[in-house]
């Protein structure tokens, strides 16, 4: 394997589980971005050079809280440039993920990630998502998409019925905890959001279970990043 890149240490102080396999295609990441960012603007230029806190670790962050079981069939609702899709696809190799954006030029971005990666779990759509039909998944996830309201009425039609998967899980342990119960399978939508979010959340009209992402990880980028959860 290729010298891995120092910022890839940052995630592997989190997580330490990773395959060779894995670790590559972690690493890969740091050049891919890089290279099609001068190509196409699907990251900001200011954060390209902090990809592993700012995309990749961040949307990790939904690994660290939860479990995802054997085929499970994931659905990433406005990609952007893969995230957090592509981490977690990574993360989580024998789950199914569709990553979609109405942005034609990212997702040749995603696509592109994906081959050189081998990725071969990750399954790409140009559209948007209330456009998909005749398709179920287990769980949507997203990152700083659209208001909660939105992306919930993209979301519903979108998942299977609660009598074909399993129980809605409970929160995450506490993470200041000593003990290391197994995380929870989540069934629904989770989303990556920042700053204040009361009104966001009351004019949804849902009652998302939120986590603070600096519970997590310990730096401060992730300070007022939150995880919401949505059972279904």
């Amino acid at each position: 394997m290729e010298k891995t890149p120092a910022q890839l240490e940052l995630v592997l102080r989190y997580f330490a589980d990773f395959s060779p396999t894995q670790l590559q295609q972690l690493a890969a990441l740091e050049e891919l971005y890089k290279d099609w960012n001068n190509k196409i603007n699907v990251i900001s230029r200011k954060d390209i050079d902090s990809l592993y806190e700012k995309h990749v670790l961040h949307s990790l962050s939904i690994a660290a809280a939860f479990q995802l079981e054997k085929g499970m069939q994931v659905i990433d609702i406005g990609t952007g440039g893969g995230f957090p899709g592509i981490p977690l696809a990574i993360f989580f190799p024998e789950k199914q993920f569709h990553l979609v954006d109405s942005i034609g030029k990212k997702i040749k971005v995603v696509e592109a990630v994906r081959e050189a990666a081998g990725l071969l779990n990750v399954t790409t759509a140009h559209c948007r998502a209330e456009e998909i039909k005749n398709r179920k998944f287990d769980l949507a996830v997203s990152r700083a998409v659209a208001p909660l309201k939105e992306l919930w009425t993209w979301t519903r039609p979108l998942l299977k019925k609660p009598s074909q998967r399993p129980p809605s899980a409970p929160l995450p342990p506490d993470p200041d905890s000593d003990l290391e119960p197994e995380l929870p399978v989540p069934t629904g939508l989770i989303c990556l959001k920042g700053g204040d979010l009361a009104a966001e959340i009351s004019a949804s009209g849902t009652r998302p279970r939120v986590m603070e992402i600096h519970d997590i990880f310990e730096q401060d980028y992730f300070r007022e990043k939150y995880m919401l959860y949505i059972p279904s």
